[in-house]
């Protein structure tokens, strides 16, 4: 009789538990709870064939509690939600760059495929890109059906241009003087005070190589690094263009998510031309490093950059205007960076939610990295994956 009390009592407890309702994908016991079916698709990047891996995909009931999963490698997904007409989000990043919305009715205890012409992942983002002479990032960014437009060297030197994108693809080799009109352009500080407002006010950037200089300047060595200036101090990170041409074999992606993203945690990278720009010290605490070969840094990333002399300052495309990235606790303990409506911030405030990313203590933009980059013989193997991953989640 006793034992029979005690089952009855922690069956009890179990139930009230449950009631809390929250997130479906990380505690199924709220399937106990909630009526709910099941959403499958496919992600594809807008032309449609190029399936991505690592989107966040999702819907918001009317608690506000966010059911959510991830696309896997080959882009498919297979999301638990509750039943009745809700809001299917595709998003990849923060979602601010690209995102996709799908209104679905979901039925009780049965499955609901969503078509692939519907699934596809929208660019919101305004891209532009300097032109270089080793790199066409531009080249990875259309053949995922995406548009970035052309800009000068000289135009990172007006802010009003730069400000009405969100993000910014710096070529290795645009700072050479066919870009910069002159033979020294390594201690342009305009530049580097503009993509400093940019990335402290939610601009992202990528560089590559030799645009390694747009962090620290070029065209001399201090204490062993490259640099004449830039926006990063030493302490941050040091580069010397002392690579060596060869094959990087066995690199590892350090990163478990954009290794589930991407479908593998190895590869080997082609340095096809000596002089590539090597990471010597960085600071661990400002940037993640994404790839690396044995110890040393291949690519890395921060969104923890600030300047706080910059002026507040908007950028980027009105599309986001009304949005905002906010960092959603889901019932299981967990945390998921997504972007919301303005006018559904209250409800989330009040659940305990913050504004910004999960991963990052700031609203700033991100910078990527990448000592590699498309120039090897138009054949870069598994380091294109990489690229197109950076592209969308910038």
């Amino acid at each position: 009789m006793k034992q029979n009390y005690l089952f009855i009592m922690l069956c009890s407890l179990v139930l009230l538990v449950n009631c809390k309702g929250g997130d479906d994908s990380i505690n199924p016991e709220v399937s106990k709870t909630v009526s709910t079916g099941t959403v499958e698709g496919k992600v594809f990047a807008k032309n449609g064939t190029k399936p991505i891996g690592g989107a966040i995909v999702f819907t918001i009931d009317s608690k506000n509690q966010v059911y959510h999963t991830y696309s896997n490698a080959d882009g498919s997904f297979s999301l638990t939600a509750p039943e009745g007409n809700t809001t299917l989000h595709i998003q990849t990043g923060n979602g601010l760059n690209f995102r996709t919305e799908i209104p679905i009715t979901v039925n009780k205890n049965e499955t609901t495929s969503v078509a692939s012409k519907d699934s596809k992942l929208n660019q919101i983002a305004k891209i532009a890109y300097v032109e270089g002479s080793y790199d066409e990032i531009e080249a990875i960014i259309t053949s995922l059906g995406y548009t970035a437009t052309e800009i000068s060297y000289q135009d990172l030197k007006n802010f009003n241009t730069i400000s009405q994108y969100d993000i910014i693809f710096l070529n290795c080799g645009s700072r050479n003087p066919a870009q910069t009109g002159t033979n020294s352009p390594g201690n342009d500080l305009s530049v580097f005070s503009n993509l400093s407002t940019f990335i402290t006010n939610g601009g992202s950037i990528y560089t590559s190589d030799w645009a390694a200089a747009y962090l620290v300047g070029g065209d001399k060595y201090v204490s062993g690094c490259s640099t004449y200036g830039g926006f990063l101090d030493l302490t941050k990170i040091c580069f010397t263009n002392t690579g060596n041409s060869a094959m990087y074999n066995n690199c590892s992606v350090t990163n478990t998510a954009m290794a589930a993203a991407l479908g593998f945690s190895t590869l080997d990278i082609q340095y096809d031309m000596s002089l590539w720009e090597k990471i010597q010290h960085y600071d661990p605490t400002f940037w993640e490093v994404l790839v690396q070969k044995g110890n040393e840094p291949l690519m890395i990333r921060t969104n923890k950059y600030v300047d706080k002399t910059a002026p507040k300052i908007s950028v980027g495309t009105s599309l986001n205007n009304n949005h905002m990235t906010i960092c959603h606790h889901t019932a299981g303990g967990n945390n998921v960076t997504i972007t919301i409506n303005q006018n559904a911030w209250n409800a989330h405030q009040a659940h305990g939610d913050y504004v910004g990313s999960c991963s990052g203590t700031t609203s700033s933009g991100n910078i990527y990295y990448t000592t590699f980059h498309n120039h090897a013989s138009g054949n870069i193997g598994k380091a294109g994956p990489i690229l197109e991953y950076v592209i969308l989640n910038l």
